[in-house]
């Protein structure tokens, strides 16, 4: 999941014409199975033409030859199925053994392309035994129209531009800034579908994809968002569920607020991890004692307010975007050591490691064009959760967040706070917080890291113990894991995943 904080550090397509219903795109290589909701016939009756994945990629990531991608055809408003219609892109790897039928894979964001998970679990039985499916849910990545509201040179200056003036002339400046994205957004995407990018609709086109695919039920891997993806899914469609892995938790009855404090807190507790390993080294840019690593990376850091570092790319390394690189590396232990060069090349003045960090974060490609992942992340967290409208909640949860995560404490609190972006989204929210409670599913698999930086380990514990589902534990210090190599639980999936044998609730490794 993209960072989500209390001061957001991530951070045009026009709908088609109405259409009585989609049209059929060729020979589908199976049967349509399972329910199909009344008036949504020709939705779930389509039929799919595979083809090359080179018009789908929208990331830089290399899907093989092997793959193969295809549009699915959904309403924008599953409530007027006879009005405008959009396109959902997905991605196949078939099965290369005998086949149980396709695994739908998320990776979160929201706002990140899910395509490359076609190729996820290669060399285990999940690739022998599923047709393994990515897809980019609706406004995002291939998927049409696209969620735009800047251009790249908007996003260029945005991220030059350092949001730590709290004084009221401050704050009035920063909203103003919020307001003026908005609009941008409603001009280059339009409100209508601005309003229908959430969570509530993706779980709708998610079924329309399992019945096109010709599986009777949902067997789904989500990480980070994904999970919150798949848990409203097994809401609303909970007879429809064969398997679901829901690894790295949101927990759906948590506030927009109350996740964010967590999530600062768990990258603070990330962090110092980062810095007493960096200490063991006599380089260490933060010093050899850990107790004064967030004072050591303030002092380096927090010049660049002022004056960006110089790079070889001409934009140099401003403020937010050394955190922002930052950040980046604390998702993985595998990045430290890009984290500790980054941090090595700011105390001498230069910007270059965490400036690539931070352009990896914001979906910045080599040609100096964006993927809508910042876009997109904005337009669904801002209608999946309710706005914070209130000035003097949005004073606490900014103090909240500087003592849960004093690291990106800049020192410049004054007790008042901006509004965040949501607070001036032109559309209302679709979603709330609440308990999910849920008759009639199969046994499904929460997976939680102890030291997920972005979605902390209890959050995973609380999805479990709401879906009545097995919590498998990983010991460890990285966002997700699930097919990332680790045997321990990559097995106890694959016997969940293949044969439908839960791990039991407990697994620890």
């Amino acid at each position: 999941m993209a960072l989500s904080a209390v001061a957001v550090l991530l951070a045009g397509c026009s709908s088609p014409e109405p259409t009585a219903e989609p049209e059929s795109t060729g020979a589908s290589d199976t049967p349509v199975a399972g329910p199909v909701p009344a008036g949504l016939e020709a939705f779930y009756t389509q039929s799919l033409q595979w083809e090359s994945c080179d018009r789908y990629n929208t990331d830089g990531s290399e899907l093989g030859s092997n793959v193969e991608c295809a549009m699915v055809t959904v309403p924008l408003d599953y409530a007027d199925p006879a009005g405008t219609t959009i396109e959902v892109a997905i991605s196949r790897t078939q099965a290369t053994g005998d086949k149980i039928g396709s695994i739908l894979m998320n990776p979160g964001g929201p706002g990140s392309s899910g395509l490359y998970l076609a190729t996820q679990a290669d060399g285990t039985p999940i690739a022998d035994r599923f047709d393994r499916i990515g897809f980019d849910p609706r406004g995002i990545g291939a998927s049409e129209p696209q969620v735009r509201c800047l251009t790249p040179e908007e996003v260029d200056e945005e991220r030059r531009e350092p949001d730590v003036d709290v004084s009221p002339e401050g704050i009035a400046a920063t909203e103003a800034e919020h307001r003026d994205y908005a609009a941008q957004c409603v001009d280059r995407t339009g409100a209508d579908v601005l309003e229908h990018v959430g969570t509530r609709e993706v779980v709708r086109d998610m079924d329309v994809i399992r019945a096109v695919l010709g599986d009777e039920k949902l067997t789904y891997v989500g990480y980070s968002y994904g999970t919150r993806i798949g848990t409203a899914y097994a809401e609303e469609f909970p007879s429809n569920v064969r398997a679901m892995v829901l690894d790295g938790a949101l927990d759906p009855d948590q506030s927009p607020v109350d996740e964010a404090v967590a999530q600062g807190a768990a990258f603070q507790a990330a962090f110092d991890q980062f810095a007493a390993d960096c200490a063991q080294t006599e380089t260490c840019p933060l010093g050899t004692d850990p107790s004064r690593a967030v004072e050591e990376f303030r002092s380096l850091v927090d010049p660049l307010i002022d004056q960006p570092a110089e790079t070889t790319d001409p934009r140099g390394l401003s403020y937010d975007d050394a955190i922002t690189g930052t950040q980046q590396a604390l998702y993985s232990t595998q990045l430290w050591r890009l984290l500790r060069a980054g941090l090595g090349e700011l105390r001498d003045g230069r910007g270059d490691t965490l400036l690539r960090l931070a352009d990896t974060y914001s979906g910045r490609l080599e040609d100096g064009s964006y993927t809508n992942i910042d876009d997109a992340f904005n337009a669904v967290r801002c209608v999946d959760g309710p706005p914070t409208t209130d000035r003097a909640a949005a004073d606490e949860a900014d103090a909240r967040f500087r003592a849960a995560a004093p690291y990106l404490d800049d020192g410049r609190a004054t007790g008042n706070a901006p509004l965040d972006l949501c607070a001036f989204w032109p559309v209302p929210n679709t979603s709330e917080p609440h308990i999910v409670d849920v008759e009639g599913l199969p046994t499904l698999v929460v997976v939680s890291t102890t030291d997920d930086p972005a979605t902390p380990y209890q959050a995973g514990v609380e999805l479990a113990a709401q879906l009545r589902g097995d919590l498998v534990t990983y010991e460890g210090t990285q966002h997700t894991v699930a097919f990332s190599g680790v045997a321990c639980i990559d097995d106890a999936l694959v016997g969940y995943l293949v044969d439908l044998v839960p791990p039991g609730d407990g697994l620890r490794c």
